[in-house]
């Protein structure tokens, strides 16, 4: 078994509301009084509500983190996941020591190299090359080691031409590449990255995993590494931990926190789904008009969990005509999979507003799509095409309907072939689907 690195001791972080700082002098007062003279646990421990970003709490104080408690071992390469707002950010600066835990201790076994945020540990006045000895010597390394690892940090960042420029001139995906670089080039025994790596292009992206990957396997040194790359955290971490409203919510594998946290996120979303504002999204330009806006949409297949790949799925959409001159408009139907990649678009013929009413459901039925097994998400647009002008975009959902694909054959669930007799040329477009104004 190998030696522990890092260990979470009951560690919680409260913040408190609206202010600058956690604490005003009549509080720290109070708490000194309390804690000093009456011998009595601090009073504001009390009062901190849960981290839970879709409820409107009362108090003046929230928990960032409450209870934190788990173990990473030496060589261990961890990922952290878990909604916006969970606590991941907040447990890697408190590993960092940007700031402190409110309760609880970490222990760390060695130097410790992160990458929290752009520019994060870099002097803006200073240049690249400056900063990278001024980060050397924070984390303990002599001039002489720093100029061994130089000539690798500024090959490996792809910032050669701009080292001996201030940073503050760097641009954002060269700040994070030149961050990164230090950071994993220093020699830390435990490596922490954040999504930063997001702002980085693909291909430095790739990069920088298959240098965390080197760190761990052939260095054995230790990674804590955050993300909402679902296919960087599978590929890169061994296990994984589920942060939800600022507590753990699971420990396990790191393929079995992305099946968790992927379920999670698909089981908030119904078959019905009445839509609210939140729902639309903007376009490049601005605002949709709204002409056609979309009020309702509904999932008619019996069991949205339990879809086959030769199984046809069946939609009824509620639209409102807002504006009488766009009597008409066609309906793009998207699946995106679980890591929001488009996977399949349908695209109705033209659908007429009738005459009588303005608000309207149709129903459309997308004939066998052959999805494979998998979560899929589903987004709808509504848009006019004008063959002089372009695309009108009337209105357009984000994710407001989730399936599941778990079996290949409807009937025969234990099948695992499918060559359905449908497949093959097909004449007309409209041979995919079936749309029906109700």
């Amino acid at each position: 078994m190998m030696p522990t690195a890092i260990e979470f001791n009951n560690i919680s972080k409260q913040y408190r509301l609206g202010l600058v700082s956690t604490r005003t002098l009549s509080h720290d007062l109070n708490r000194w009084w309390t804690i000093n003279v009456l011998r009595k646990e601090d009073p504001y421990l009390k009062i901190g509500e849960t981290n839970d970003r879709s409820h409107k709490g009362n108090s003046e104080y929230v928990w960032a983190l409450k209870n934190i408690d788990f173990k990473v071992e030496q060589g261990d390469v961890v990922g952290i996941i878990g909604k916006n707002g969970a606590g991941k950010s907040t447990l890697l600066k408190l590993l960092s020591r940007v700031t402190g835990p409110t309760t609880g201790t970490i222990r760390a076994r060695g130097r410790i190299g992160s990458l929290l945020e752009v520019g994060t540990g870099f002097h803006p006045e200073m240049t690249g090359r400056e900063n990278i000895y001024v980060n050397g010597a924070i984390l303990g390394m002599t001039k002489h080691e720093i100029d061994r690892k130089l000539d690798e940090i500024v090959d490996f960042s792809g910032c050669e031409r701009y080292i001996d420029t201030p940073v503050k001139r760097y641009s954002s995906g060269m700040m994070v590449r030149l961050g990164f670089a230090v950071a994993a080039h220093l020699d830390p025994e435990i490596l922490v990255v954040d999504e930063v790596l997001a702002v980085g292009d693909l291909e430095f992206q790739d990069k920088a995993i298959g240098k965390m990957q080197d760190v761990s396997r052939g260095e054995g040194r230790t990674v804590l590494f955050v993300s909402h790359n679902i296919s960087a955290i599978k590929r890169l971490c061994k296990n994984g931990v589920i942060l939800k409203n600022g507590m753990v919510d699971y420990i396990g594998t790191a393929s079995d926190c992305v099946s968790r946290y992927v379920s999670d996120g698909f089981s908030d979303i119904e078959p019905h789904r009445v839509i609210t504002s939140s729902d639309h999204i903007h376009n490049e330009e601005g605002s949709l008009n709204h002409n056609i806006e979309f009020l309702e949409v509904s999932l008619l297949n019996d069991n949205p969990s339990c879809l086959a790949t030769d199984e046809s799925i069946s939609f009824d959409i509620k639209c409102r005509c807002n504006n009488r001159n766009s009597n008409q408009f066609q309906c793009n139907v998207i699946f995106t999979n679980t890591e929001g990649i488009r996977v399949a678009l349908y695209t109705t013929d033209l659908i007429m507003v009738p005459d009588t009413k303005d608000e309207f459901v149709f129903n459309i039925t997308i004939l066998k799509p052959a999805l494979p097994r998998g979560l899929y998400k589903v987004r709808f647009e509504a848009e006019i095409i004008d063959y002089s002008k372009g695309v009108y975009k009337f209105d357009h959902l984000k994710d407001v309907l989730s399936f599941e694909i778990r079996y290949i054959h409807k009937e025969k669930k234990d099948e695992y072939l499918l060559w359905d007799s449908s497949w093959g040329l097909r004449l007309h477009n409209n041979t995919e689907m079936i749309t029906k104004v109700l």
